[in-house]
C-alpha cells in the first residue's frame, strides 16, 4: 500500500507539471498556463487523493495491538497525501 500510496502522490504532481510544461510550451504566460493545467486535471488529483486518504483512515480505528502498531502510519499518510496534493496543485514553477 505504501509503495501504491507514494507511486500515486509522485503521479500526481508529475501530471499536473506536464499539463503545465505544455501549456507553457505553446506560449501562454507562467500565470495562465498553470491556472490552465490545474483546471483540466485538478478534479482527478483531488478525487485520488481523498481516495487514497479514504483507504488508509479505517487504519485509525483498529484495535488491539496491531492498531497501536500502525497508530501513526495513518496520520503520517494523510498528512502528505494532503501536502502533496496541495503542492502539485499550486505550484508554479519557474
Amino acid at each position: 500500500m505504501a509503495r501504491l500510496r507514494d507511486g500515486l502522490r509522485v503521479d500526481d504532481a508529475i501530471v499536473v507539471m506536464e499539463k503545465y510544461r505544455r501549456h507553457l510550451e505553446a506560449g501562454m504566460p507562467r500565470l495562465q498556463a498553470t491556472l490552465l493545467g490545474v483546471r483540466e486535471v485538478g478534479f482527478t488529483v483531488l478525487s485520488m487523493s481523498l481516495s487514497l486518504i479514504g483507504g488508509v483512515h479505517p487504519i485509525l480505528l483498529m484495535g488491539g495491538i496491531v492498531g497501536r502498531l500502525f497508530a501513526n502510519s495513518p496520520s503520517r499518510s494523510r498528512s502528505a497525501i494532503l501536502v502533496s496534493m496541495l503542492v502539485s496543485l499550486t505550484y508554479h514553477a519557474p
